[in-house]
């Protein structure tokens, strides 16, 4: 470590809390300090080089210092970096908007803007339970998420997440939410069989709707991959027969594709997989690349049309953010899904997604590797301490994180969730450097746990 980078280090222990972070260790380890990037590399201030595995945070779709990207960026702050959109419009945000309806599910028709995946969720919230008010239903102020769900951590995205970790501590400020079972074949709640099941599990999620449905505003689920809550994938036909107990049921549908859009399931968005459209759809992170804090909240006509009257009936979405539309953040997303459409994005991931899906085979007999886990670009390894009994490491021995640690030493930033290790990276990685990737999350575990 350099003379600069300690003082760094010290600095930065002085003065940063940092998020989802136990300082107290913290401020006690060695620290990587990032500086600059180069396409599927983070680079810290001595210079080392790194893979970055969770494309910062499953955000950064196609690499550090993407050219189309920094054009776009540095064009629109020759021009203006920020107007508010209360009562104003602007070019870019007015572009990202037509292109996102046209590659949208079908039937969704109209774009709210805000600043991240917590607030796309928490307009999504806000706009369903005031939909049902507005046509006269005051009755629906309850919702329905499922266990393990992770949306944020305003206090509306707390109240539909399942994770107790994360979510337990905060219950006495939170909606009343119903949970119903996750889709977490693995550890199934009702020991059942994926093969053999029926998606057990939705048969719970539609019992939940049918008792509570008079009382629930909206139904929010991960589609396809629960994120936070380990990268837990949902069996097939499970999304659509969430959209379809929502149709019964007469309850929105809320999609929060915020982890899973932009092409990390293998389709353009999670929905695409079951031909499903919700009523509402959040979305953010690889939205803009990585690039810049931008997030976006679709609806169709129909949601969007109970809002409409006249001014003295106050139907309005009271519901705004500083940064709305925010024209730096709307020109990254405008290059980004220039890129998508260019470069043929979802058609070339394919072959990777299947290299991947071939790397992944060697954890399938690794002792403390109880599951192997991919849906497209995502994949997940959660460890155990018993494979046979599918025991897992007791939290104090912070083993995913030891293993994380221990991958720096090999070339690669990884971050885990408790005891599984999530595998995200930016779509441009080669062949030769996913190779890499996976090699040394294979000698950390053994390393670590062997």
């Amino acid at each position: 470590m350099t003379a600069r980078t300690d003082a760094l280090s010290n600095t930065d222990k002085q003065y940063i809390w940092h998020p989802f972070t136990q300082m107290k260790d913290y401020v006690n380890e060695d620290n990587l300090i990032i500086e600059s990037g180069e396409g599927v590399y983070l680079i810290d201030t001595d210079g080392n080089r790194y893979i970055d595995g969770v494309s910062s945070l499953w955000t950064n779709l196609f690499g550090h210092r993407r050219r189309e990207i920094d054009d776009a960026v540095k064009s629109q702050l020759d021009k203006i970096a920020h107007s508010t959109m209360l009562g104003l419009a602007n070019v870019p945000a007015t572009k990202l908007a037509e292109k996102l309806i046209g590659i949208a599910p079908k039937g969704l028709k109209k774009v709210f803007y805000s600043d991240n995946g917590s607030t796309a969720v928490e307009v999504a919230l806000k706009t369903a339970f005031l939909y049902h008010a507005h046509k006269g239903d005051k009755k629906r102020t309850k919702f329905i998420a499922l266990k393990n769900s992770y949306h944020g951590d305003t206090l509306g995205a707390v109240s539909v997440g399942g994770i107790s970790l994360f979510h337990g501590l905060f219950k006495p400020l939170l909606a009343d939410v119903k949970f119903a079972p996750s889709p977490y074949c693995y550890r199934c709640e009702f020991d059942k069989r994926p093969e053999n099941c029926g998606i057990y599990c939705a048969d719970a999620l539609e019992a939940l709707a049918k008792k509570h449905h008079r009382e629930v505003a909206a139904l929010i689920v991960e589609p396809m991959v629960q994120g936070a809550g380990g990268i837990i994938t949902a069996p097939p036909g499970y999304l659509k027969r969430v959209r379809e107990i929502c149709d019964k049921y007469g309850v929105l549908m809320i999609a929060d594709e915020v982890a899973v859009g932009f092409g990390r399931t293998g389709k353009m968005f999670g929905c695409d997989n079951e031909g499903v459209t919700p009523d509402l759809m959040a979305l953010a992170k690889g939205l803009s690349g990585g690039y810049m804090p931008l997030a976006a909240t679709l609806a169709t006509e129909e949601v969007y049309s109970a809002f409409l009257g006249e001014y003295s009936e106050y139907k309005a979405l009271f519901h705004g953010h500083t940064f709305t539309g925010n024209q730096l953040g709307a020109s990254a997303a405008c290059a980004v899904l220039d890129i998508f459409e260019k470069d043929d994005v979802i058609t070339n991931l394919q072959p990777k997604i299947a290299y991947l899906t071939a790397l992944l085979e060697r954890f399938k007999g690794h002792p403390h590797v109880g599951d192997v886990r991919q849906r497209g670009f995502i994949a997940a390894l959660e460890l155990v301490q018993n494979k046979e009994t599918k025991g897992d490491y007791p939290p104090a021995e912070k083993i995913g994180a030891k293993i994380c640690q221990e991958a720096r030493k090999h070339g690669l930033i990884i971050r885990p969730l408790g005891n599984v290790i999530v595998i995200m990276p930016p779509y441009i990685i080669t062949d030769g450097e996913l190779k890499k990737m996976i090699d040394a999350i294979e000698v950390s575990i053994d390393r670590v746990t062997i």
